[in-house]
């Protein structure tokens, strides 16, 4: 059973719970990843991290996303036309996906630089090591349960920003690699290594952002 024959099999009531369950994922998904963002990049610039600047911008492109979405499931909820909001969405998402490709463009330069020894290494990063190893517990869930939410009512971008939150998740898997073995090691290289890894996530996420991404994605 696909997701919009299953949303049209919930009775109005449950729908309703179901969007409601949808825009608090989504106020979860804003306050979380505002609150990543911000120590993210601010650890990154303490420690001259290009893996933890790109972690903690992507997180702010990913809070525009959230947003978003959750504006169109309440405006569902409020029985409004929502033309509008699909306009509005469809311009965001190609906004932030255009954010995303600008900085890959940012992570590839910076990278490069700092291993080429241009500009200064990159330190070692406590704050940056424990944000990532806590997304990476937070955004899987969060990204489970929005796929699960968004079955059940069809939609498309509740089902795309699900992608992005699992997304972030295997960014969380390099940024703290890439952190941990310049803590652990004194393997300062590995921080631009881990931050060119994620480039193709990136570059991923923002060409799907541009070409209505959320059709190319499959079942988890």
């Amino acid at each position: 059973m696909n997701g919009r024959s299953t949303a049209d099999a919930l009775a109005p009531e449950n729908r309703r719970a179901q969007l409601r369950l949808g825009v608090r994922l989504e106020a979860i998904t804003v306050i979380w990843n505002i609150a990543e963002g911000i120590i993210a990049v601010t650890a990154g610039m303490l420690a001259g991290s290009t893996a933890l600047l790109a972690f903690g911008i992507d997180s702010f492109v990913e809070t525009a996303s959230g947003a978003i979405v959750g504006w169109r499931l309440l405006d569902e909820m409020k029985n409004r036309s929502d033309l509008r909001a699909l306009q509005v969405e469809k311009l965001a998402s190609r906004i932030a996906a255009m954010l995303l490709l600008v900085l890959a463009a940012y992570i590839a330069v910076d990278a490069a630089v700092r291993l080429l020894g241009v500009s200064a290494r990159p330190r070692e990063s406590l704050m940056g090591i424990a944000i990532t190893a806590v997304s990476l517990v937070v955004m899987p869930l969060l990204g489970r349960a929005k796929l699960r939410c968004a079955g059940a009512i069809g939609s498309a971008a509740l089902r795309a920003d699900a992608y992005e939150s699992i997304a972030c998740a295997w960014l969380s898997v390099t940024a703290f690699l890439g952190l941990g073995a310049n803590a652990a090691f004194g393997w300062w290289w590995a921080d631009p290594l881990a931050a060119l890894a994620l480039i193709p996530l990136i570059v991923r996420e923002g060409w799907e952002g541009l070409s209505g991404g959320s059709e190319h994605h499959h079942a988890d």
